[in-house]
């Protein structure tokens, strides 16, 4: 199906007004409140929740093979959940799932 650039400027138009909607309603609207505690509890957990929803594809259907998993990337994943469970460290879970990544991929070739 193809769109005139009307209908395209035109669909681009209410993604915008209801993207900025939704963010003003959380934001503009009760940005100034204090949010009750059981909100605060479950915000906490957003950011937890979207890394995964980001890295998973990433892993299981990588790009740069075609879409089928391969070693390396599921070997550096498991490496970055041991480390982040066993140490609960951001930053050197992510360097050891990269040095995981790099290390197969140069030792399988």
């Amino acid at each position: 199906m193809s769109y005139t650039g009307a209908e395209t400027w035109g669909i681009i138009a209410v993604l915008g007004i209801g993207t900025f909607l939704i963010r003003f309603s959380f934001l503009g609207l009760i940005g100034d409140r204090e949010l009750p505690e059981w909100v605060l509890r479950h915000l906490r957990y957003t950011p937890v929740a979207v890394l995964p929803g980001l890295v998973a594809p990433l892993v299981l259907w990588p790009e740069a093979t075609g879409g089928d998993p391969d070693a390396p990337r599921l070997a550096a994943a498991a490496v970055t959940v041991a480390l982040g469970v066993g140490t609960k460290n951001v930053l050197l879970s992510i360097c050891g799932g990269a040095g995981t990544l790099y290390l197969v991929q140069f030792l399988i070739g």
